[in-house]
């Protein structure tokens, strides 16, 4: 809602305009009326809106024309005084004051009007028949309203009907004469509709009903209330009401009733606290909550927003196949003014047989959205209404902003979920059937993708010692003189060479001694198309060589030319590697310094450790509540007991490397 409210008064001199502001002030008939009142501003505890409003005199014997127009280009509602007790009065209001106000503003933010018939008090009859005419021509006008500034009468009625002009204006909601409501208004209220059936039952049950209600008016209906507004609504449609809920042309046809009695407040609320402005439109605040994102971070859905996110896909998965057909993907996005998934997610995310989204494949793509662009994130889950379905006050309350990697490094520890794997190689190296292996699709099923529906992300989940974390591939174009600050900014980084073309490696080899040799980002170098036979690189080393005089694990042979679902363990291998880049304890496999290996090691160690510390505080807590420190055995049997324990953990630790 606006800030505060301009009320201007205009009209023929005599009619009383400034009559009608004293009255309002003093609360009786001035005995004195001077020819113009000052600008008075009416304070928004006193006002039915809580709106400070100002009120604004205008006199043609103290005032230019140019004042005039300065002062209707300032105004947000303007009246037309006229006086009920005199004809040419009444006719200067189409033939003067109209065009006028008209003329000095834009056709596309017209101010709306209201025509005060005053001096009610002099007259028998009404001056309604006159006036009903010119408020059918002109649609400016919201209201006529007659009143007496000497008897004090409809003078609060008269502000409080142009306040409301301004905050519930009827113009963008209701077209009065077709008597319905304007399309862009059906189509708001629609996406209302659709958002508040969380079952996507296309009806409004009771528990859906109030909670609608309770948001929009923080208060729930009582049940003989919701029946009664079910009872106006079936009285006057057929299909209003349905299954004993209120279906979407029963929902229209509420607000139109509002409308038409006058409580456009009313509908105007239900638009606001979905994030509507004046203009129908969704407001920059409400899509575009701000959040905050130093350097380094990174932004993740949070739990709840999983939560909510999940609740969207069983509202829309209505075949229950844990995959969104493209019939309900469409149907899910009713809500949004565009589409705002193309073909080419089908090919980020993982999919079904029939190349559907499936549950796993339709989280990942919010994910992939949230860590690339959380700004369009944020957009997408304001029309979904998840500020107001988890009665949160923006959509922000989703996002959790990763801590500076510095810290992560630092305290060799990460919260993180979402970890970037950069894919660099030349031409033909095998990048993209990498990033689609990792989604399923072996070599055969990813000639079936049309090349204008390909993608550089591949987005999924692996699990790393039991914890599930999405690793988001980018395929980099080989454009080595022109790497960017994106290209590098990443956790893990693969090259791929294709070992079947004698100048593939040379590429990759470049690229790590320019821009990767000396930094903290962990590399593993991908020998692609494994199922082809080895040819020598043109390289001055072969790939093995040079793997090991930089201390980077050996090529990792990979293809995904295979008739089954190709092999998914280099991807849990680049997940740890990107969670765990301080790792540098000595390999105790036969590589010797591969980075995977350390992680492993490393994770075991601080595993047992772990494990040693909880058993001993297990038995020294127990020994404390049982016996008296003062006696010589609980020493005795606390130093059996630890080395028992540590016996046990040496075992483990054994075991656990006989594994390796």
């Amino acid at each position: 809602m606006r800030k505060d409210v301009r009320i201007l008064l205009v009209g023929e001199p005599k009619v009383g305009k400034t009559s009608l502001i004293m009255s309002l002030v003093s609360e009786e008939f001035p005995d004195e009326v001077p020819l113009r009142a000052e600008e008075i501003t009416i304070p928004a505890d006193v006002t039915p809106e809580r709106v400070p409003t100002h009120i604004v005199d205008y006199s043609e014997a103290e005032q230019s024309d140019e004042q005039l127009y300065q002062e209707i280009s300032k105004a947000n509602v303007i009246c037309i005084v006229y006086s009920v007790n005199n004809k040419k009065s009444i006719e200067k209001v189409t033939s003067h004051w109209i065009p006028l106000i008209n003329d000095r503003t834009d056709k596309d933010s017209r101010v709306p009007l209201i025509l005060v018939g005053n001096k009610s008090d002099l007259v028998e009859h009404s001056s309604m028949e006159t006036i009903l005419p010119i408020m059918n021509q002109y649609q400016d006008i919201e209201t006529c309203v007659e009143c007496s500034a000497k008897n004090l009468k409809n003078i609060s009625e008269l502000f409080y009907y142009a306040q409301k002009a301004v905050l519930h204006p009827t113009g963008p909601l209701y077209c009065p004469e077709e008597k319905e409501l304007k399309p862009s208004c059906i189509k708001s209220l629609t996406r209302i509709f659709k958002v508040s059936d969380l079952d996507n039952d296309g009806i409004l049950n009771d528990n859906e009903l109030n909670f609608f209600q309770r948001t929009c008016f923080n208060t729930p209906l009582a049940p003989q209330a919701l029946e009664d507004v079910k009872n106006v609504v079936r009285r006057n449609m057929t299909d209003g009401v349905k299954d004993n809920g209120l279906s979407l042309k029963g929902f229209l046809f509420l607000h139109t009733l509002f409308i038409q009695r006058g409580r456009h407040e009313t509908t105007w609320t239900v638009l606001r606290r979905f994030g509507y402005d004046d203009d129908l439109e969704l407001t920059q605040e409400y899509l575009f909550p701000m959040i905050k994102i130093t350097p380094d971070c990174t932004t993740e859905l949070n739990h709840n927003a999983y939560l909510f996110l999940q609740s969207v896909f069983d509202k829309h998965d209505k075949d229950r196949d844990c995959a969104l057909s493209p019939e309900e993907v469409k149907d899910l996005f009713k809500v949004f003014p565009y589409m705002p998934w193309g073909p080419d997610v089908n090919h980020t995310v993982c999919t079904n047989e029939q190349g559907w989204i499936t549950y796993q494949g339709y989280l990942s793509q919010w994910t992939l959205t949230t860590y690339l662009d959380v700004q369009r994130s944020l957009e997408y889950l304001g029309y979904l209404g998840y500020s107001i379905i988890y009665e949160q006050e923006s959509q922000a309350a989703a996002i959790t902003v990763t801590r500076n990697k510095r810290i992560d490094l630092q305290k060799k520890q990460t919260q993180r979920s979402v970890f970037r794997c950069n894919v660099l190689g030349a031409r033909g190296s095998g990048k993209s059937g990498f990033l689609q292996a990792f989604l399923g699709r072996n070599l055969q099923k990813q000639r079936r993708i049309r090349e204008d529906h390909k993608s550089f992300y591949a987005i999924s989940t692996t699990y790393v010692y039991g914890q599930e974390k999405y690793l988001l591939l980018h395929e980099v174009m080989p454009d080595f003189d022109f790497l960017s600050e994106a290209d590098l900014a990443c956790d893990v980084v693969c090259l791929v060479y294709d070992i079947n073309d004698p100048r593939s490696f040379e590429y990759c080899a470049k690229v790590y001694k320019q821009y990767f040799i000396d930094s903290k980002t962990p590399c593993v170098v991908l020998a692609a198309k494994s199922d082809l036979h080895e040819v020598r690189q043109h390289y001055s080393l072969s790939p093995h060589e040079f793997c090991r005089k930089h201390k980077i694990h050996p090529p990792q042979p990979y293809t995904c030319s295979t008739t089954d679902v190709p092999s998914k363990d280099i991807y849990t291998r680049l997940t740890t590697m990107a969670m765990y880049p301080h790792a540098r304890l000595r390999c105790m496999c036969a590589c010797n310094r591969c980075t995977y290996c350390l992680c492993q090691n490393l994770l075991k160690l601080e595993l047992l450790r772990s494990i040693k510390a909880q058993l001993c505080r297990v038995v020294f807590n127990r020994h404390m509540a049982q016996a008296d420190l003062k006696n010589s055995t609980f020493w005795l049997r606390a130093s059996v007991g630890a080395t028992v324990f540590a016996v046990l953990g040496f075992a483990m630790y054994r075991a656990l490397l006989k594994q390796r």
